[in-house]
């Protein structure tokens, strides 16, 4: 039974567009990118939902906490599961946070510093042949109760699709560009309509079928 790994922030946790800040929501299993997606790809597939509202690829997050760091969550996943055959990251979206003050470049350094831990030897003997698909996040809109975070982040998430290609291209894994099948709700600019977990799940499936 293939094991399936979904590791990202609020977009992977199923974070509905936020009308009133504070408030917490989240789609069902039903709605889920991730959940629909396992279910595209067969009832022998097993799947692990990671997602943590919040989370950055590398960044300590003064508001929110340390804990968004994905370095930390990412280390505690691979050992808590397993054994993985394949994982999505999905990471990018908070990054653009105006307070992190992060290019494009920076956050796929992140990122890439999180592939390294994945296939480095002590979880390769953990995951052995894990299959890794890079899924670049749509770019954030400024607008809705969240714009004041993400001054400043539509161009940097803009730019994020194009360097995360690349790296995956050179590293040899698998690439989605989210970019292309949906966009984000424009309710708060960040988040996504059931519609846009719909249209991500059948691409993810589809990307997760060819690696």
């Amino acid at each position: 039974m293939p094991i399936l790994m979904c590791f990202g922030d609020s977009n992977t946790h199923g974070t509905p567009p936020i009308v009133q800040r504070g408030v917490y929501a989240r789609y069902d299993a039903a709605t889920r990118w991730p959940t629909r997606a396992a279910a595209l790809l067969g009832p022998d597939w097993d799947l692990v939902e990671e997602g943590l509202p919040g989370r950055t690829s590398c960044f300590d997050d003064p508001m929110m906490g340390d804990h968004m760091n994905a370095v930390i969550g990412m280390r505690i996943a691979l050992n808590s599961h397993g054994p993985l055959e394949y994982m999505t990251i999905m990471l990018g979206t908070n990054d653009v946070k105006t307070r992190f003050g992060a290019s494009a470049e920076r956050i796929v350094a992140g990122i890439a510093g999180l592939v390294d831990m994945a296939l480095a030897p002590d979880m390769a003997a953990r995951h052995p042949g894990l299959r890794i698909l890079l899924i670049a996040p749509p770019p954030v809109q400024e607008l809705g109760p969240l714009t004041g975070e993400f001054i400043g982040g539509a161009a940097k998430g803009a730019a994020l699709a194009g360097v995360l290609g690349a790296y995956a291209a050179a590293r040899g894994l698998g690439f989605l560009d989210a970019g292309t099948v949906l966009q984000t709700s424009p309710i708060d600019g960040v988040h996504y309509a059931p519609e846009g977990h719909a249209a991500l799940a059948i691409a993810a499936a589809k990307a997760l079928k060819s690696l």
